[in-house]
């Protein structure tokens, strides 16, 4: 019991930060080191109130609430790996969005064997932020736009969008073999599954979730074609699952490509997966403005272009 400590009786008024956050899941976060099955405990008991008066586990806090926390047993936090503060290229701020421009290399959130991510290292920069969380993701070695919400109403707005399909998501990508069709809409279910060593891979299987994506071929370069991804579904690996499906993996994929050919890439001075999340179409979430939001080629991949487009 040595390791457990006392937090006297707590009173709370919700801000924009936990406004429409499940009551659960707030206190979760609130209460780290407290057992779940003791939150679930003392939201059945009543004992937690929201303006005096008893609420259950789906109660969505609404803003100016005030909530009562009883007094709980919580096991001491041990200190945690330094984190260190650190922002990255800014595409556009305003007071309900943040978006970056993600570099390659870099994780998103920490987990897996990562013990932090873009977003860790943000907060840990903007300890004044109330709110601040991943509308989306992209893989570690994928570049580019990524937005981030500032406010929990923004987050639930864009998120609504992306499951509606509203917002448009285009990558560009350097895939091995030359591509034939201007436009190709390529639907292939697809199925997650774990390695033998507990990694999360993704194959095409009848059984998979329907997954969508557009090819636009962009320019053949003798044995490399650039294309743009346009994604009408964001499942996991999409993109990369897709290309290598057909026979045209990404050029230093290092899960689904061409292990051989990647070698000889790194050579060539391609040290990485040639994935960049180019640009980014949705409507913002509190003026309805539609906003078009793009990141360039990263330096590393736009030589490696021109050396192509010299050469052939």
């Amino acid at each position: 019991m040595n390791n457990l400590r006392k937090i006297s009786v707590a009173y709370i008024k919700i801000d924009e930060g936990s406004c429409n956050q499940r009551i659960d899941n707030f206190l979760c976060k609130h209460l780290k080191g407290v057992p779940k099955s003791h939150i679930y405990r003392i939201l059945r008991s009543g004992e937690v109130r929201v303006d005096k008066k008893r609420v259950d586990q789906t109660y969505r806090l609404q803003l100016g609430d005030h909530v009562r926390i009883p007094p709980v047993r919580v096991a001491e936090v041990k200190n945690r790996d330094y984190v260190p503060a650190l922002e990255f290229p800014i595409l556009f701020e305003d007071d309900a969005l943040l978006v970056i421009d993600k570099p390659s290399g870099v994780a998103v959130h920490g987990g897996s064997g990562v013990s932090f991510g873009i977003i860790e290292q943000l907060r840990s920069a903007r300890p004044q932020a109330k709110f601040l969380e991943l509308v989306h993701r992209l893989d570690r070695d994928t570049s580019g736009v990524l937005l981030l919400a500032k406010k929990r109403s923004a987050l639930i707005h864009l998120h609504e969008q992306m499951r509606g399909g509203k917002s448009d998501k285009r990558y560009l990508c350097l895939v091995l073999g030359k591509w034939q069709n201007v436009k190709q809409h390529v639907k292939l279910p697809l199925h997650k599954f774990n390695t033998q060593n507990g990694e999360k891979r993704v194959m095409v299987r009848e059984d998979g979730q329907a997954s969508h994506t557009i090819f636009t071929l962009q320019k053949n370069l003798h044995e490399f074609s650039l294309l743009e991804a346009q994604l009408k579904t964001g499942r996991t690996h999409q993109i990369r699952v897709h290309l290598s499906h057909l026979g045209f993996p990404i050029a230093g994929d290092d899960k689904y490509g061409d292990f051989a050919r990647n070698k000889g890439l790194i050579k060539k001075g391609l040290k990485r997966m040639f994935l960049h999340a180019h640009s980014i179409t949705f409507a913002h979430p509190l003026t309805s403005e539609v906003m078009k939001l793009s990141a360039s080629l990263p330096n590393e991949l736009q030589e490696f272009v021109d050396e192509l487009n010299g050469k052939y």
